[in-house]
């Protein structure tokens, strides 16, 4: 599950965890690795000053994408009651369309992780914001049920394939001392993004006699703007190293691409597996705490709808701070004990979350997505160090989509089980339940399988993402000269020479 070679950055209390180790002696280490090594790192306002101009442009088209993959994803979820009278169907009907998008994610992180790894970070990410652009614009002008479920379908797969890149394009040369913020205010973009969804919901929803349909044409728009700023930036330092080695290569780019790619599978595997083990865990996380909790509000607590969106609206401001704050920390405390505590006191803070009634709920729901979007705020650089460096693209993107579509039946759950639980009826809602005691055990028990499956797994807080230190790559440049030894012509043109 590791890598051979150890990093410049790497601390002294966090060594690489050889591939030979035995499973014995992997376990005695989790304990010791998991000792904070309290690096010394610039306060965030001071961290975020080590990025250079163009290290700052690569993370801002990063955010600007990967803000709007959430806008464009939560523009469903915003419309359901609209949609739904537009096409002559139910609700749970049209839910559908948030379904397919969560089930196809998987498929468009494959193909586009690939194509990233192989082509580079910037011309997969121009397609799939044109990708965009025609299927916002597909959904918007959608006559019936099942164009709409087709465009959406579609989307799922543009979606997809934005997190892996996104990742890469912000922290491959990000400086080591500054990666840990950049990676909280990176996967913040998706709180942000439900943020601007949320507004201009608002705005252009049922506001003109076209409904739902001027979300969906406004949304198209933006990609535009966002694959100008792409066009206008080169590959990243990290990448066109790689690709001028691959060049070198015998057989050329494609060959040593399937070559470094067969060798990454091979020699960690396991460690894909565990990715997507620990990402179904974080995903569980966000979903078991964010989908059914404005249901709990508004018909458990009997919050007007005012008063759910304040809620939400602050729960979301607490997710914004935690993830910054928390990826900062992380630099100095370790990933894996950054999440475990993280954890930890979010668990702490289920009870005021689900059972405080009054509106001063919404303090705890201020810190409860402090903590889950603290954790979260960790994930985008842990991952990025974790992966193995020929299939980084790839291995980032489809285990954070496969982990989102093993958890995608988090809300489901969840209502199905506080069915057990009625309350008694009331003249605004005739069917009540106790979801606030279902969020608070489904949610403890994410939170134990989160911290479980965090601590027996590896960390390389500060890895190098430089082809030249990488293990993989050494690997198939070795056999790259048993061969070249074995050919009898080039043996005797060496001996020659």
């Amino acid at each position: 599950m590791a890598e051979t070679h150890k990093s410049e950055h790497t601390p002294a209390s966090s060594p690489d965890v050889e591939e030979d180790m035995s499973i014995g002696r992997y376990i005695a280490t989790r304990i010791p690795t998991l000792v904070p090594p309290m690096n010394k790192a610039p306060n965030p306002f001071k961290a975020v000053t080590l990025l250079n101009r163009q290290q700052w442009l690569f993370f801002s088209v990063a955010f600007i994408g990967w803000t709007w993959d959430a806008f464009d994803f939560f523009t469903v979820s915003l419309t359901t009651t609209q949609l739904a009278k537009t096409f002559n169907t139910s609700v749970t009907d049209i839910t559908w369309g948030i379904t397919l998008v969560l089930m196809l994610r998987s498929v468009g992180a494959i193909i586009f992780g690939i194509a990233s790894d192989r082509w580079g970070r910037k011309w997969p990410f121009v397609v799939n914001q044109l990708l965009f652009v025609a299927l916002e614009l597909g959904a918007g002008f959608s006559q019936t049920y099942k164009q709409f479920l087709a465009c959406r379908a579609l989307f799922g797969i543009a979606m997809g394939g934005l997190f892996g890149n996104v990742a890469a394009t912000a922290l491959e040369d990000c400086p080591s001392e500054a990666r840990g913020i950049i990676s909280g205010l990176l996967q913040q973009g998706y709180a942000f993004g439900y943020l601007l969804a949320t507004a201009f919901a608002r705005g252009l929803v049922d506001t003109t006699s076209h409904g739902w349909r001027p979300l969906y044409w406004f949304a198209a728009c933006p990609p535009v703007l966002i694959i100008a700023f792409r066009l206008c930036l080169p590959e990243t330092e990290t990448f066109r190293r790689r690709q001028a080695a691959r060049e070198e290569a015998r057989g050329g780019v494609a060959a040593s691409f399937i070559s470094e790619g067969k060798v990454a599978l091979k020699r960690h595997w396991l460690l894909l597996i565990y990715l997507v083990l620990l990402m179904a865990g974080f995903n569980f996380m966000s979903h078991g705490s964010q989908d059914l909790y404005p249901t709990m509000l508004e018909t458990q607590f009997n919050f007007s709808k005012n008063a759910v969106t304040v809620t939400q609206v602050v729960a979301n401001l607490g997710a914004l701070t935690g993830g910054t704050l928390c990826g900062w920390a992380s630099q100095i405390f370790g990933r894996r004990f950054s999440i475990i505590v993280i954890s930890i006191v979010g668990g702490a803070l289920l009870y005021p979350y689900t059972f405080v009634t009054s509106h001063n709920v919404i303090a705890a729901a201020f810190f409860e997505q402090f903590m889950v979007q603290g954790a979260w705020g960790v994930i985008p650089i842990h991952l990025m160090e974790l992966s193995p460096g020929p299939i980084r693209t790839f291995v980032v993107g489809t285990s954070y989509q496969l982990g989102n579509l093993v958890s995608s039946a988090s809300s489901t759950i969840e209502s199905t089980i506080g069915e057990r639980f009625p309350l008694p009826a009331t003249k605004e809602s005739a069917h009540r339940y106790d979801y606030g005691k279902v969020i608070c055990i489904f949610m403890g028990c994410v939170y134990a399988y989160t911290i479980i499956v965090t601590f027996i797994g590896p960390e390389r807080l500060g890895r190098n993402f430089d082809a030249e230190h990488d293990a993989d790559l050494a690997v198939v440049a070795a056999h790259r000269g048993m061969e070249r030894d074995s050919d009898p012509e080039k043996a005797t043109t060496k001996q020659v020479e």
